[in-house]
């Protein structure tokens, strides 16, 4: 296989990369902001070049998107066949998860293998431009999913990886990947480890399945694992070309000229420059001369039988025989003398040298930070940007990248140039009380903060105590939530990340060993402390660079070093003074030019390093042991954090509007833990604490026969047992679901309890699976959902998890009616547009019925063509057939309808709290949006088990809400207000000089409210 040598060769292999390139090579310019104009050069017919200004159109901001997860079972062309459906629902741009080409069979899209290429599995070029072409018939857009921290390696079928297994640190690519090549393991400086095998390597070795193989065609020699292909370097080619040379002479006999040949060039790849060859014009020789001889190793093997035999039988003797130790020494040493070091998959927590996507081997971190890489992987993106055919992309794991900033403002100059200047928001995860750096040229996140701010709202704040007390009394234990998740990053950078902090401490200790100062810190003394650090940081990581150290970096610096020395037991604390001032860069200041490269360059690593510990140790391990209140445990939450105030979620609105007023707002995604009207379900339980901890007291006394004795310990534990009473009852079918779908749903807890158990690695582990222990809870819930009707714990848990089921309902209509009216973008994940109770990936990518939401909306739109009475009935009647989603559907189409008669007041529009009276006014959030003479008014119940109490009532009318009702906006004398839902005309009433509207009458036929208030004559 040739591998593309330039950027430029690597476009022209891919026609699609091809047709993007323009005559001008556009030239590198200052960073620019989304808004800002871009200087740019042009050429001119006379070859010389002028500046010119160019004021890129205004961004296309989304009114609406929808996520699409695209994979071999959905594709462009089914895609294409849903965007009329999605047109009708009021969506405004299709967001796409990544489709350019991926790892063969990639079920998510994020480990890409080519950026210049579309993945095949998705669909063809044609068939893609055919779905931005029915988007655009629609009036619809397309925001992509953008990959820009990875790749996938390790199949064989990544060229630039194979690229640098072939020719180690001085391949053309070697500088796209972060790879640290000179390690502290000193057997590995040149070598890119490679933790692939299933067993030690001596025992793969000499089982014979480590593979030498020829590639006739290309002529090339490869060591093959199973899926996995590993180059050869051509100039250890002799070590197999020349093995029983005098055997071959024999069969062609001296003299003969294809003998001849062959031994010049067995000569030839002998004589290539090795590849830590340091001169670039000797490494330009070897890259040139390899592939000839390749080609004419090839041509040689085709046109003689000989030789072709002779190879075959070289092969097979160096590759030994399983059960002859000796016969495996040939192929050992060259394995040995390769630019890679093949190990168990094991040795990847200790030893790994290059970054990865968290501790996933197979996704190696990219060096976006080098411009030949950015200009390498962006070239069919910025042409489908320039094109129009991409409004904006979601830039995935932006944390990953060595300085986001610079990334986010190369992008934004480069789509400016192109003549885009595109929407773009980034997955960033914001601790509690983090902020957005104003400094980023984007329109905001991906809405994780706002999935939680939301959710909060429906957590009843006054039972985070009776909740605590529930938790601890039933599992026997009080559970610090702050020292588990410092024990948790402790373990991730134990174990999954171990060779990663290893590599920090290598850079680190070269630093302290360069000042006389500091030179005594030993390598172990400073990776303990530099551990402490880390798993005190408060934040997902720091974003200090050449450009600045900001404020709030300098306070989490300062933060996790307080904390770190409360907890180290270190014998020596000005270890902890050394790396506050390394990590501020105040170390560099007075030093040579080469320490404070040093310097600087460790304090990027190391925020590089603090994010996927926290998110392995907060998200993927504390977030799985933690379990008081699940819906609390979400990517982005803090657990510790029991529901959000109303005042507290105004201004969180209030501050959007005015900071990142485009920001998305989402409340299920491909990567949350559990779907949004799940969560919607489990917040009930904040209301009802007592009647939580009684029924678990029920439960737990008619299951206890149901553990099995593992290792001595009862199994499920307690902690597990309260994990899966929650399970249940937020994932529960709705109505009276058959045997099938309980046959259905029994698979997919199975499924997710393994995962659940595994991620919070107490008694069982992805890197150490302890199946009996697995079995063992998995037995335990089966056998609950599997339970006869009138068994001791369906008696009990039906009618519970019933109420639960019903009141989450009117909380997710709450939500969603939310979701749609603040401030911000709002994004429906895959089918959420009904009721979705679905569990964390891959359980929350299964296919959607768009069949059936199809026939549903067109019943919708049927009724919304009614007169206002019988429009109301039909609004109504779906109160009482809630179980089916209608209703759910009913908001967000009519929600998105709005938003696009009234596109102005969502975008541009104020936000305005507004205040409720009456003794139900703590379970209303009420808010105006005003844009001109017109105003949309929100009004979104809340703690409906405290509302309804123990009855049969819907919350609605005048016998739930009293008189509690609405303070309009002020100066509003002369509006009409009208039910989106029904069409029904309201009628304000004048009190103390202020117009109210009654709850009972907003909430008359449906749970949730929707107003447009417009002047009567327009």
């Amino acid at each position: 296989m040739k591998h593309p040598e330039t950027p430029a060769e690597l476009a022209a292999s891919h026609d699609i990369a091809a047709e993007s390139t323009s005559a001008a090579a556009p030239v590198t310019l200052p960073s620019a902001h989304a808004d800002n104009a871009s200087r740019w050069l042009l050429t001119g017919d006379d070859g010389e070049r002028e500046e010119a200004l160019f004021q890129p159109p205004a961004p296309r901001i989304p009114l609406s998107t929808y996520r699409l997860q695209f994979n071999r079972d959905f594709t462009f062309n089914q895609a294409c066949e849903i965007v009329p459906y999605l047109s009708a629902l009021g969506i405004s741009h299709l967001y796409a998860s990544p489709y350019l080409k991926a790892r063969p069979g990639s079920r998510h899209g994020y480990d890409i293998i080519d950026h210049n290429a579309l993945n095949p599995e998705i669909g063809t070029y044609e068939e893609f431009k055919q779905l931005c072409a029915t988007l655009a018939e629609h009036g619809m857009g397309q925001i992509l999913d953008v990959v820009p921290n990875h790749m996938g390696v390790q199949g064989g079928d990544n060229a630039w990886w194979l690229d640098v297994l072939e020719n180690g640190q001085t391949a053309v690519h070697a500088g796209f990947f972060d790879i640290d090549w000179a390690p502290i393991k000193v057997s590995l400086h040149g070598k890119v480890l490679l933790p692939v095998l299933g067993n030690h390597y001596g025992a793969v070795l000499e089982n014979a399945e480590l593979q030498l193989r020829f590639d006739s065609e290309h002529g090339e020699f490869g060591i093959y694992y199973f899926e996995h292909h590993f180059p050869v370097d051509p100039e250890q080619y002799p070590f197999i070309l020349g093995f029983r040379m005098d055997a071959l002479s024999s069969c062609l006999g001296e003299g003969n000229q294809l003998l001849m040949d062959y031994q010049s060039l067995v000569t030839a790849f002998r004589n290539l420059p090795s590849r830590d060859e340091g001169s670039s014009e000797r490494q330009l020789e070897r890259r040139r001369d390899k592939e000839v001889h390749k080609r004419h190793l090839a041509d040689l093997v085709a046109h003689s039988s000989d030789i072709a035999r002779f190879l075959e039988e070289n092969l097979q003797i160096l590759n030994g025989k399983a059960r002859e130790s000796s016969s495996f020494d040939l192929l050992h040493d060259l394995i040995e003398a390769q630019a890679y070091r093949l190990a168990f998959w094991r040795v990847a927590s200790d030893e790994i040298n290059y970054r990865r996507f968290f501790d996933i081997n197979d996704l190696a971190g990219l060096r976006m930070e080098n411009d030949e890489v950015f200009d390498a992987t962006h070239q069919l993106l910025l042409r489908l940007v320039q094109e129009g055919k991409l409004d904006g992309l979601r830039l995935d794991h932006p944390d990953g990248l060595y300085d986001p900033e610079a990334y986010f403002c190369k992008l934004v100059e480069h789509c400016n140039r192109a003549g885009r200047a595109p929407y773009l928001v980034v997955e960033k995860i914001l601790a509690a009380d983090e902020v957005l750096r104003s400094s980023w040229p984007v329109h905001g996140t991906t809405g994780y903060e706002f999935t939680n701010l939301l959710n909060g709202l429906f957590v009843a704040t006054s039972a985070a105590n009776r909740m605590e007390r529930a938790y601890k009394s039933f599992i026997g234990e009080h559970v610090n939530f702050d020292d588990l998740l410092y024990r948790s990053k402790k373990l991730i950078m134990e174990t999954a990340l171990s060779g990663e902090l290893n590599v920090l401490a290598n850079l680190l200790s070269k630093i302290a060993d360069a000042d006389r100062h500091t030179c005594d810190y030993t390598l172990n003394g400073l990776r303990t402390a530099l551990a402490e650090i880390v798993a005190c940081f408060p934040v997902y990581r720091g974003y200090i660079s050449a450009r600045e150290v900001a404020t709030e970096d300098r306070r989490n610096i300062e933060q996790a070093i307080v904390a770190a020395k409360r907890r180290s037991t270190t014998a020596d604390p000005s270890i902890f003074d050394f790396l506050r001032d390394v990590l501020t860069l105040a170390a560099a200041d007075g030093k040579s030019s080469a320490y404070a490269e040093r310097v600087m360059a460790f304090a990027m690593k190391f925020q590089q390093f603090t994010s996927p510990v926290m998110a392995k140790g907060l998200e993927d391990t504390s977030a799985y042991i933690y379990h008081r209140l699940l819906s609390l445990n979400e990517v982005g939450s803090d657990p510790r954090r029991f529901g959000v105030s109303r005042s507290a979620f105004h201004r969180a609105n209030q501050v959007r509007a005015e900071n990142n007023p485009h920001s998305m707002l989402t409340t299920s995604t491909h990567d949350t833990k559990r779907s949004e009207d799940m969560r919607a379900r489990l917040n009930v339980l904040s209301e009802i604490p007592a009647a939580w901890q009684l029924a678990l007291r029920h439960w737990s006394r008619a299951n206890r026969s149901l553990k099995r004795m593992v290792d001595g310990m009862l199994v499920p534990t307690l902690n597990d047992e309260y994990f899966i009473y929650q399970t249940l009852l937020g994932i529960w079918p709705p109505g009276e679901p058959d045997g099938n779908e309980m046959a259905r749903f029994a698979v997919r807890m199975q499924e997710y309890l393994v995962k659940a158990a595994r991620e919070a690695k107490v008694y069982t582990s992805w890197i150490n699976p302890n199946t009996a222990y697995e079995d063992a809870v998995v037995a335990f819930a089966v056998a609950l959902i599997n339970e006869p009707a009138g068994s001791a714990f369906l008696t009990d848990f039906r009618p519970f998890q019933r109420r639960i089921a019903w009141l989450g309902m009117f909380n997710s209509l709450s939500q969603t009616l939310i979701k749609f009216t603040v401030p911000g973008v709002p994004d429906i994940y895959q089918g959420c547009e009904l009721w979705d109770f679905s569990l964390v990936d891959p359980d929350n990518r299964r296919p959607v019925d768009f069949v059936c939401r199809r026939t549903m909306l067109d019943d919708l739109q049927n009724l919304a063509t009614l007169e206002s009475p019988q429009r109301s009935a039909g609004v109504s009647a779906m109160c009482d057939t809630l179980e089916g989603g209608q209703a759910k559907l009913l908001v967000v189409s009519s929600a998105l309808a709005l938003r696009k008669r009234w596109p102005e007041v969502f975008q541009q529009g104020s936000y305005l709290p507004l205040a409720v009276k009456g003794e139900r006014a703590s379970h209303l959030c009420a808010y105006a949006r005003i844009f001109g003479e017109r105003t949309v008014i929100t009004v979104a119940p809340r703690f409906f088990a405290r509302l309804l109490g123990d009855t049969e009532l819907l919350p609605l009318g005048e016998k739930v809400w009293g008189m509690a009702t609405i303070e309009l906006p002020s100066n509003q004398d002369d509006k009409q207000y009208t039910c989106v839902f029904t069409g029904k005309v309201l009628n304000p009433q004048k009190r103390q000089s202020r117009w109210h509207m009654p709850v009972a009458q907003i909430l008359a036929e449906f749970p949730v409210g929707l107003i447009i208030g417009e002047n009567v004559s327009s």
